[in-house]
C-alpha cells in the first residue's frame, strides 16, 4: 500500500515545478478551514511573512489575475489595479477562482494553472531568501527561491501591499 504523504506531491503545480527543472522541498500540513496562512505557518514552524498567499482577483472586465502577497499582508486593490494600469481590481468568486486556476479555494498554487493569466508578485517577496507557497493542495506548501516567481513563472513584481 502506498503512503499517503506520497501522493501529496503529485498535483500539477509540482509537475510544473519538476518539468521547469525547479528545485522544491514539501511541507505537508494539517488543513484546517479559514486557517490560512498563520495556521501554515505555525505548523510549519516558520515565519508567516515569508508564506506567500496565491489569490484569485479580477479586473473590471472580469478577466482573473493572480496575485502573489506575503501571509501576513493583505492586498491593496486601489495600488494594485494602479500598478497594472486597470480601472479596478476585486476578489473573484470562489466559484470563479477555481474555474481559472483549476485549483480548489485553500489550495491554490500560482503553478500549473487550468487558465493561464497575468500574476503579479508583490516586490519585497522577490527579496526573501525562501518561501514556502501552495503546492497545489489544501495543506500543502512547497519551499523555493522566490527568483523562480520572476524567473520561471513570469511574474511581474508589484509594490500592492497594506
Amino acid at each position: 500500500m502506498a503512503r499517503k504523504d506520497k501522493h501529496v506531491s503529485q498535483t500539477p503545480a509540482t509537475a510544473w515545478l519538476r518539468e521547469h527543472g525547479v528545485g522544491f522541498s514539501e511541507h505537508p500540513y494539517e488543513y484546517v478551514e479559514r486557517g490560512g496562512t498563520a495556521e501554515s505557518a505555525r505548523q510549519l514552524g516558520v515565519d508567516e511573512h515569508a508564506v506567500v498567499k496565491t489569490l484569485v482577483m479580477q479586473n473590471e472586465r472580469g478577466e482573473p489575475l493572480v496575485v502573489l502577497m506575503h501571509g501576513d499582508r493583505q492586498v491593496s486593490t486601489k495600488n494594485l489595479a494602479r500598478a497594472i494600469g486597470a480601472k479596478s481590481v476585486e476578489p473573484c468568486t470562489p466559484e470563479a477562482a477555481q474555474r481559472a486556476s483549476g485549483y480548489q479555494v485553500g489550495g491554490t498554487s500560482p503553478f500549473g494553472l487550468r487558465k493561464a493569466m497575468p500574476v503579479y508578485v508583490e516586490a519585497s517577496v522577490l527579496a526573501l531568501p525562501r518561501i514556502h507557497i501552495n503546492g497545489g493542495r489544501r495543506g500543502f506548501l512547497v519551499g523555493l527561491d522566490p527568483a523562480v516567481l520572476r524567473d520561471a513563472l513570469g511574474a511581474r513584481p508589484v509594490q500592492c501591499a497594506l
